[in-house]
């Protein structure tokens, strides 16, 4: 619930950032180059480039750790969530750039949905595998009480019995069916 609520307010601060109208005295013409906006802002020198470049990579890159903790599990493939992850991102980045079209002073920029759909898997990639893995291995240390009792060795009969009956605590008893006689 936890996971759904910060994505619902990230989406909300994203769409307050970029669907706002800007006051501005001209627009520059859509960009629809791949890699042209990236150039050009590489030409602008190594400070304002990174910052640009920056910008774009981090303005949707939380819903890289976002989305798999909406979706909540912890034993899925990791090329599998990564594919998710990453196509929803850039999903939501194309919806964003399409909602531009119609704000004063915002344009389409390729290159954004490019920036935002790289951070979402930069994100996803930094975070999301050693966060699953962290919490499958305090999920089996939790589950699985691996005591021997004390003063027991491997091969007692004492060791056995509470082998089983741990065993039967983990997994419940065993079902019985009730017989039912045959029809006259």
């Amino acid at each position: 619930m936890a996971g759904f609520v910060l994505l619902l307010l990230h989406l909300m601060l994203v769409g307050w950032l970029t669907l706002r109208p800007l006051d501005v005295m001209w627009v520059h013409a859509a960009n629809l180059t791949p890699f042209a906006g990236i150039k050009a802002d590489l030409a602008l020198g190594p400070f304002q480039a990174a910052r640009r470049i920056g910008e774009g990579l981090l303005l949707l890159a939380p819903l890289g750790v976002l989305l798999p903790m909406v979706d909540g599990r912890l034993f899925v493939a990791g090329w599998a969530s990564m594919a998710r992850t990453v196509t929803a991102g850039a999903m939501i980045s194309l919806g964003i750039e399409l909602l531009q079209t119609g704000v004063p002073g915002r344009v389409v920029d390729v290159d954004a949905l490019l920036l935002n759909t790289a951070g979402v898997a930069l994100a996803h990639l930094a975070v999301v595998p050693a966060g699953r893995a962290r919490l499958r291995r305090a999920r089996r240390t939790r589950t699985v009480p691996r005591r021997v009792p004390r003063g027991s060795h491997p091969g007692s009969r004492e060791n056995e019995s509470d082998t089983v009956a741990r065993d039967e605590a983990l997994q419940g008893t065993t079902p019985t069916i009730p017989r039912v006689g045959i029809a006259p």
